[in-house]
């Protein structure tokens, strides 16, 4: 994950060690403005990710997670095509209902309950795959209303770039098994990091039966945990990150998001970790 907070002088270099040195995939954040860097500098996913898609070849690249609390379907699918062309099929859509900060606000739009940003959240999804995967798309939702959005070209993956959905609750769960190619979570907010993996674990173990219930194949479903939504920074060291993994694998997670270190502040850390977990935590996987 590397934040959308440099000019792009600072931060190609970041995306294109991030292939180098044979990370999978690379993310960055999708919000107007992000808790206590509200008043920082921050850039646009979109642009960002095009820039990215420019300066690298191989590396998968995503939002995690592109926001409804400010986006609207019929443009944001044009991004996406634009976005996965640029990219030959390298882009990944994490997308999540959005939460009650900075982005729910900005644009003076009126409080959501959590039920509210679910429905809001269910209506996304689903005009989304819609725009993204047939010709011509009429849509009435309480939401969200599309009057023959267009698909063409599509993406160049077909039949759509896939989606990795956040869930943490039932219902979005049940959307990220009907709509999802990949499911990410934070685990529960929590001071302890013992409590955190039990979560972790709980949530797993509730995706499971959820999958189950919508005839889903587990192994379709890859399964995405953002370790640093921990009490503890995934890259704090080469051993910590190297038991985070190991952790995670063993809960059924197929892959692991970590920060890019910071100079201070969230995800304080030294780049050196970046180089050394590559070479010799990588390798092992």
């Amino acid at each position: 994950m590397i934040l959308p907070e440099h000019r792009w002088w600072a931060a190609e270099p970041l995306w294109r060690m991030a292939e180098e040195y044979g990370f999978a995939h690379a993310w960055t954040y999708d919000h107007l403005g992000w808790r206590s860097l509200v008043d920082k500098p921050w850039f646009d996913a979109v642009p960002t990710l095009t820039a990215a898609a420019m300066a690298t070849s191989t590396i998968r690249l995503g939002t995690l997670v592109a926001s409804a609390n400010f986006r609207h379907p019929v443009h944001f699918a044009r991004e996406l095509t634009a976005l996965d062309d640029i990219a030959d099929g390298r882009i990944t859509l994490g997308v999540g209902a959005g939460g009650g900060g900075f982005d729910s606000v900005v644009l003076g739009q009126p409080a959501l309950s959590a039920r509210e940003r679910v429905d809001r959240f269910t209506e996304f999804v689903e005009l989304l795959d819609l725009i993204l995967t047939q010709d011509r798309t009429d849509y009435t939702g309480t939401y969200y209303s599309a009057v023959q959005a267009r698909r063409a070209p599509g993406c160049v993956q077909q039949p759509r770039l896939p989606f990795v959905i956040a869930a943490n609750g039932p219902r979005s769960m049940r959307l990220a098994a009907r709509h999802g190619q990949g499911w990410v979570t934070t685990g529960r907010q929590s001071e302890s990091l013992d409590s955190w993996w039990r979560s972790v674990g709980e949530l797993s173990l509730r995706f499971d039966a959820v999958l189950a219930e919508q005839g889903r194949d587990p192994t379709e479903v890859d399964r995405y945990l953002q370790v640093d939504a921990a009490p503890v920074f995934s890259m704090s060291s080469v051993e910590y990150f190297r038991d985070v993994v190991g952790r995670a694998a063993e809960l059924g997670f197929t892959d692991v998001i970590t920060h890019w270190p910071r100079a201070d502040g969230p995800y304080a850390g030294k780049e050196s970790t970046v180089e050394e977990v590559a070479s010799e935590v990588l390798p092992e996987l």
